[in-house]
């Protein structure tokens, strides 16, 4: 039994050579013109009386092949469009195909494959070894025959039998390490295919870049998926994975959308190409993306689609508005309860706001539904990792990244485990890794230069940070920490700059957030360094109104201040209260005892201020009989000074003028004739004001309680 099917080249798809529009293929994309036409290709199966098929020439309309009828009634197709056994038998294979009765499928296409030895039907035949899991038996049929090898579409699909398998390198050799068909001209991928599919070229570029990239060779696969789409772009597959997996920088995720070409689309060229924009970047160009995201809500009506959702849940997660995007990541999963592509942002909100419930609740969801699914390993390390089970949840982020060794969120969930026990080295080794997987987002260079700060390494630790502000200048979290390299190299004013644009940008963030309440804190810290005390204060006294927490690092800060503006008590008070709730503190300890010290001090000068002089009212204005008597004892101090004058005048020995001193002159050490005039009131005042003190207030002043 012949053939009269044609294998389709790299410019076509397999709908080529689909027996469900082998025939009529130019009717097949025109809209019936009466709604409720039933015999479509595109109608639902339950509105067929017989198979997924159907009968595709029944009725009459006016873009159907003209039929002829029997003398019975019956329609028949004219001679030259009558259906042959053998595509009878493809139809039949076909229809148990889609029905998912593989066993009719496979005993039904083994027989039309020993009939017409056509590379088409040995790929439909593969097809039912594919979807029955049997991978190795199809690439062995598919391979079998050289003129099957040469067919397109028995080549693409041998080698997705060998991915399937992990045999990385023979699929690499089957679809070849660059693209065959590419040509140089510049209208190389200009080429229409003439059935509205995926051109097999591009499904073929998809193939190779997923195999480089589980060599990890992310920069060939980056390659290979962008070609891919610049081949066909209907082929989301590699479009998904080059945005899914940031493997483009913001700046050439929004240059390569306008490489592509959306004409071969025809009348849903503006539709896919605003539902492409959404799933770009949201660091760059939000303009845009609330643009097409208003249009498709208005025009298109999909407001509630899924997809759209989650865009947006993208863009507020990267604006650390968890309490938002969570609210939307809510009701994606109340559409689609299983929806992974929302997972990550979902467990991710959760981890943050600390719903431990919620996270348990979907883990054990997870883990009964779908236990071999990397995501719900995904979700039990964040759950273990959220009540502080670290050990716990590094082992089920290993077995994620054991299913799928290119999963980042993995990756970086297995990171923090070691963040948080101070493993330093082997935290920056996991997020170097998931740098690599991630490279268009800031958040693995953001982790890094964290952990680099926690070692102490200043300038590496600025490399990785600003190499994360060159991707994303508005998380607060990534300006708060380059805040903090600032204050540690003691450039303060920069310090500042960026924890006051840190607040600009954190100031739609939940009043809970950890990230919220350090800038506040670390912000008070450069004032305080910075001799602005009553600024430190106020960024003090913030942080507590948003955390109605006490913390002890912050009440020693503020204790600190006022010990430097000499208010002790005040001083001690605090830290009493910083000590309440760190017994062990040893900065507010220190504090405390130099603070009792200096108030110590402060008392014994009060005290012998009262003793020496006596007469220095307290009170700027007195009674008459006050006024009197004050009189009295200025005459009296006048008349004494006279005595003294006399007495040092007479007097030929000059050692003996230390006798006639009272004690306050001793005490400040006045010896020559014109201080020895000086009024007592302002010696007495200058006291007072501590202008003669021998306090070590420096040393007191220069600890940090960072």
């Amino acid at each position: 039994m012949a053939s009269n099917q044609k294998t389709p080249s790299q410019h076509n798809s397999t709908l080529f050579i689909s027996p469900d529009i082998n025939h009529h293929r130019q009717h097949l994309f025109i809209t019936p013109p009466n709604p409720t036409n039933t015999n479509s290709l595109f109608e639902s199966p339950a509105s067929r009386r017989s198979s997924l098929f159907g009968h595709h020439h029944e009725g009459s309309t006016s873009n159907e092949p003209p039929q002829l009828h029997n003398h019975n009634g019956i329609s028949r197709m004219p001679e030259s469009e009558q259906i042959t056994a053998a595509e009878k038998l493809r139809l039949w294979r076909h229809d148990a195909l889609n029905q998912h009765h593989y066993k009719t499928a496979e005993f039904i296409g083994n027989k039309v494959l020993a009939l017409t030895d056509d590379p088409n039907d040995a790929f439909w035949l593969g097809q039912v070894y594919f979807n029955s899991g049997n991978y190795l038996r199809a690439k062995s049929l598919l391979t079998s025959k050289p003129e099957f090898e040469k067919s397109v579409s028995c080549r693409y699909l041998a080698a997705y039998c060998l991915i399937k398998l992990e045999m990385w390198d023979d699929a690499l050799d089957l679809v070849g390490e660059t693209n065959p068909f590419k040509k140089e001209d510049a209208g190389q991928y200009d080429l229409k295919n003439s059935d509205g599919g995926v051109k097999l070229e591009a499904s073929l570029c998809y193939l190779r870049g997923l195999i480089y990239a589980n060599q990890n060779n992310f920069d060939k696969a980056k390659e290979c998926y962008k070609e891919a789409v610049l081949v066909d772009v209907k082929c989301y597959e590699a479009f998904n994975e080059l945005i899914d997996n940031n493997l483009m920088t913001p700046q050439e995720e929004w240059e390569f959308i306008n490489m592509l070409n959306f004409r071969d689309l025809e009348d849903n060229d503006e539709l896919i190409k605003l539902l492409y924009t959404t799933k770009l970047s949201k660091y760059l160009n939000v303009s845009k993306f609330d643009e097409s995201e208003q249009i498709l809500r208005e025009e298109y009506d999909l407001g509630d689609n899924g997809d759209i959702l989650l865009s947006r849940s993208d863009y507020l997660f990267i604006q650390c508005n968890f309490d938002d995007c969570l609210l939307l990541c809510e009701r994606i999963l109340l559409q689609d309860e299983y929806n992974f592509n929302a997972m990550p942002n979902y467990l991710s909100c959760l981890h943050e706001l600390g719903g431990r419930n919620k996270l348990f609740l979907k883990a054990h969801q997870l883990a009964e539904n779908h236990p071999t699914n990397p995501m719900t390993w995904l979700a039990i390390g964040t759950y273990y990792l959220s009540i502080n089970k670290i050990i716990e949840a590094r082992k089920f982020f290993s077995k994620a990244t054991l299913l799928n060794p290119n999963f980042g969120h993995a990756w970086i969930g297995f990171a923090h485990t070691f963040a948080a026990e101070g493993e330093h080295e082997q935290a920056i080794s996991a997020y170097a890794y998931a740098a690599r997987l991630f490279p268009g987002t800031h958040l693995p260079n953001l982790f890094l230069g964290m952990q680099h700060l926690q070692m102490n390494n200043l300038n590496l630790s600025e490399e990785y940070l600003l190499a994360s502000y060159q991707i994303c200048n508005s998380d607060p979290l990534l300006l708060n920490e380059l805040g903090v390299i600032s204050f540690h190299k003691n450039n303060l004013m920069k310090a500042e700059l960026f924890f006051q644009e840190a607040l600009g940008a954190a100031k739609y963030l939940n009043s809970d957030s950890k990230t919220w309440i350090s800038i506040h804190a670390n912000l008070g810290h450069v004032y305080r360094r910075a001799n602005e005390p009553y600024k430190a204060l106020d960024c003090f006294n913030q942080v507590f109104k948003i955390n109605n927490k006490n913390d002890s690092n912050i009440l020693s800060a503020m204790a600190l201040i006022h010990l430097k503006l000499g208010n002790y008590f005040k001083a001690i008070d605090i830290l009493h209260d910083a000590l309440a709730i760190s017994p062990t503190d040893p900065v507010a300890s220190d504090l405390l005892k130099r603070g009792l010290e200096a108030n110590h001090n402060n008392s014994q000068y009060i005290l012998s201020d009262k003793i020496i002089a006596p007469h220095i009212p307290t009170s700027r204005y007195l009674s008459r009989s006050n006024w009197d008597k004050r009189k009295q004892e200025k005459d009296e101090r006048i008349a004494y000074q006279q005595q003294l004058s006399e007495q040092r005048n007479g007097s030929q020995d000059d050692t003996n003028n230390g006798k006639l001193m009272t004690p306050l002159t001793q005490r400040i050490g006045y010896k020559d004739q014109e201080n020895g005039n000086a009024d007592i009131d302002s010696v007495a005042n200058a006291i007072r004001r501590g202008e003669e003190s021998s306090d070590e207030d420096d040393s007191v002043m220069e600890i940090e309680s960072d």
